[in-house]
């Protein structure tokens, strides 16, 4: 029975692309067959070659040395799939060996290397896809339940986490959408719910009180400016023509340069005929818009609006209130009078 020398069931390191030669050397008589087989089959492919060589064996006249050469011209990635088989048989019997073509270690760390930054940037990326959708939820999420965590505030000394910005309605306008929402809405929610401190012209002034000292005195004690838009403002041009206003965005934009809040109550698609104050703090901060409507709906502060504001907010140490909700204005003849005269009563 022929034996065969080599291979001996191995691997060989070939990199892809390149010329390779497999040998088989197997001790047998001249009248054994010797031959390679990849993939269960006869070599039949144009870049597989095989070549046949005899010597003979100095010790014995009987015995010879059996060489088959495989010549591979372009290594592909196919025959790193299958081994190549060696089979040496005579009428007393055969063997087999093989080689398993692999890819060199250099090329294996490579395409690990390879695999790990792709699965890196893959997790890296819906990491910050998942932080972009949920940021506020996150941010909201550490301020209302590790607030025993964070340190003491430090007194900044102010004494209102905002100052409230509205458009001024006058006469049948008076009991609009934007006062329901100042005075009704908002301290429920950011007040009641969320602990924050307002300050509202309107309900914390005291009649009689100059509007340009009380707005230039408050605003430099608040954090925030929070400033409503509705789209009655374009058509009567309300933002940027009263002394409150001025004052107001003077001192934030610029003198005490306090972080500002735009609120949509509806949807605003010209800002080009708002004030240039507007359009810079729209350009840069955006503005949270609001959905739905606040005169039928109950109020929650874990509302994906309230979020959005609250995010904007100052942080808060104590946690919220586990029920507040705001029921809906009354509908009643007489309420816009009531909201008239709590607009103009002075905080005592």
């Amino acid at each position: 029975m022929p034996v065969i020398v080599r291979p001996i069931n191995e691997t060989m390191e070939v990199e892809l692309g390149s010329q390779a030669q497999l040998i088989c050397n197997v001790t047998g008589l001249v009248t054994d067959t010797v031959f390679w087989k990849w993939n269960g089959s006869d070599i039949d492919d144009p870049l597989l070659e095989e070549d046949f060589k005899t010597m003979d064996i100095p010790s014995t006249k009987k015995w010879k040395t059996l060489i088959v050469m495989l010549n591979i011209s372009q290594v592909e990635s196919r025959f790193y799939l299958y081994p190549f088989t060696c089979l040496a048989m005579n009428m007393a019997g055969e063997n087999a060996a093989y080689i398993r073509l692999i890819h060199p270690a250099a090329q294996d760390f490579q395409k690990h290397m390879i695999g790990v930054f792709v699965m890196f940037t893959v997790v890296i990326t819906c990491s910050v896809f998942i932080y972009k959708i949920f940021k506020v939820d996150f941010v909201l999420w550490y301020r209302d339940f590790c607030y025993e965590i964070l340190p003491e505030k430090v007194s900044d000394g102010k004494t209102y986490d905002a100052y409230i910005l509205y458009p001024k309605m006058l006469g049948e306008e008076s009991t609009s959408n934007s006062d329901i929402f100042v005075f009704k809405v908002l301290p429920e929610v950011l007040e009641k719910q969320c602990g924050y401190k307002l300050f509202i012209l309107g309900r914390d002034d005291y009649v009689g009180e100059d509007v340009v000292v009380v707005t230039d005195e408050n605003i430099k004690k608040s954090r925030r400016l929070i400033i409503i838009l509705v789209r009655e403002m374009l058509k009567f041009s309300h933002l940027g023509s009263s002394s409150e206003e001025q004052i107001a965005i003077y001192n934030a934009l610029i003198k005490e340069g306090i972080k500002v809040v735009l609120l949509e109550l509806e949807k605003i698609q010209d800002y080009e005929k708002m004030p240039e104050s507007i359009k810079f703090i729209k350009q840069k901060h955006g503005a949270i818009r609001w959905s739905g409507n606040f005169m039928e709906e109950l109020q929650s502060a874990k509302t994906r609006f309230w979020k959005n504001v609250r995010y904007h907010m100052p942080a808060q140490r104590q946690p919220l209130p586990s029920k507040h909700k705001l029921w809906p204005p009354a509908t009643g003849p007489d309420s816009g009078e009531k909201l008239q005269g709590q607009v103009h009563t002075p905080l005592a």
